[in-house]
């Protein structure tokens, strides 16, 4: 395995970024890549030139559907020996300050583990599982560039065509199948300058070293367990698991189960919970941000999500449109279930407050304004005094002169609740004038 050429110290850094941006500022005018370069980083800018790739607006293209895409990656010859790549590069690499990503032979990115705040990072340039990370894709990374040399290749920084990659470093090395000698994959350290010192480069390729050594045991070790994982499908059924409660009324912290939400979550797991059927991409964003909505915000959102889910023991999002991977009981579903079968005082008891008051989703306010304009008409016209009452005295009740009316006009005569409430509506309405 050939040894990539050697980088230039670090006190160098700044002015070396300055002169690869001026370099690839040149190559995009004149067509040439300058001969200053490294030769394995020109060759690299020169395919990339040739494949007019944007170095400002390239993203990863991401092919396959999340249900595709892990079916692809478990069936995949790297996916066994993923326990050996953990325990020498994963576990260390959170301290080091260090993402470690397998990609397929064709660049496809199929794990990326490591450091949980730089993979959060990292997701802002989509480099996430799913993502295609090749030189045809993206231009220069020590990953696609690893692959196309068919050899180990470290990049730093700046030499990575596509800007976006700018500040981050990387090192790649490809696996090869032990029998045939195809290649099956590439193993790559991406992080700061550390992800390029001279030991990253050994620890890599000693990584890829044993991870060969360790495939025909692994591919035997795999068949044995698909075997025993069929004969258990066939033989003990699965029982129908409980449903997860969703708590988004109110002002309480929404939460799935036990577990707290950020409002962004929340937000997503209520529509695909109101939704049942599934919301496609495009609809999910509008429904979730305001104004122009951006299709790669919203997959690094998902992406955190379904590391949540994950935590929680819930399935995964389902995809193409997102929809969950089984029903959870929301809150908000059962109020109007109560409502649509007349049972209004069940529903007002569930009714703790508006869906996520605090929200300003465009989905969710529809969603909010729906709920309780429900519940509302039908304690209009078929509630008892007793629960009219009940709802007109709450919060956000306070002041609906339409409410406290109609309250007034279905109470008894000589209720003595009526001077209450009529003394409440001349409050309501000296406050109004």
């Amino acid at each position: 395995m050939a040894v990539p050429e050697r980088h230039p110290q670090r006190s160098d850094t700044s002015s070396l970024r300055d002169r690869l941006l001026r370099a690839q500022q040149d190559a995009i005018e004149t067509g040439e890549v300058p001969l200053t370069l490294r030769p394995v980083v020109r060759a690299s800018w020169e395919r990339a030139l040739r494949g007019a790739i944007d170095p400002d607006r390239t993203l990863p293209r991401i092919d396959l559907d999340d249900d595709a895409f892990r079916e692809y990656r478990a069936a995949h010859a790297l996916a066994p020996v993923m326990p050996v790549i953990r325990r020498l590069l994963v576990d260390g690499a959170d301290d080091a300050g260090l993402v470690v990503a397998v990609g397929d032979a064709h660049g496809r990115l199929l794990f990326v583990e490591g450091d949980a705040g730089l993979r959060r990072r990292a997701e802002d340039m989509l480099f996430i599982a799913g993502a295609d990370w090749s030189e045809a894709s993206v231009g220069t990374s020590a990953p696609g560039t690893a692959l196309e040399l068919d050899r180990a290749v470290q990049i730093r920084g700046a030499e990575h065509y596509n800007r976006m990659v700018h500040p981050w470093s990387c090192t790649a090395a490809p696996v090869h199948d032990p029998s045939s000698g195809a290649v099956l994959g590439v193993i790559d350290i991406t992080g700061t300058d550390h992800a390029v010192a001279p030991h990253t480069l050994s620890l890599v390729s000693a990584t890829v070293a044993a991870v060969e050594a360790e495939l025909r045991i692994a591919s035997l070790e795999s068949t044995v367990r698909a075997t025993l994982r069929r004969s258990r499908m066939t033989t003990v059924p699965t029982p129908k698991p409980a449903r997860t409660a969703l708590t988004v009324l109110g002002g309480r912290r929404p939460r799935l189960g036990p577990q707290e939400l950020s409002p962004r979550h929340a937000e997503i797991l209520t529509l695909l919970a109101w939704h049942q059927r599934g919301i496609g991409a495009e609809r999910l964003a509008g429904l979730l941000y305001e104004g122009e909505a951006s299709p790669v915000t919203l997959r690094a959102e998902i992406v955190r999500l379904r590391r949540v889910l994950e935590a929680a023991g819930e399935p995964p999002l389902e995809s193409r449109p997102y929809r969950l991977g089984r029903e959870v009981d929301l809150d908000a579903t059962s109020v109007a279930r109560l409502v649509g079968q007349g049972s209004l005082r069940k529903a007002l008891e569930r009714y703790a407050g508006p869906v996520l008051p605090a929200s300003v989703a465009p989905g969710i306010v529809e969603l909010r304004e729906e709920l309780d304009g429900r519940l509302r008409e039908s304690l209009l016209s078929d509630a008892s005094p007793e629960l009219l009452l009940d709802y007109a005295e709450r919060d956000e009740h306070r002041y609906d002169t339409e409410v406290w009316r109609a309250l007034l006009e279905i109470l008894p005569p000589r209720s003595p609740r009526r001077a209450s409430v009529v003394s409440h509506l001349e409050r309501i309405e000296s406050a109004l004038r």
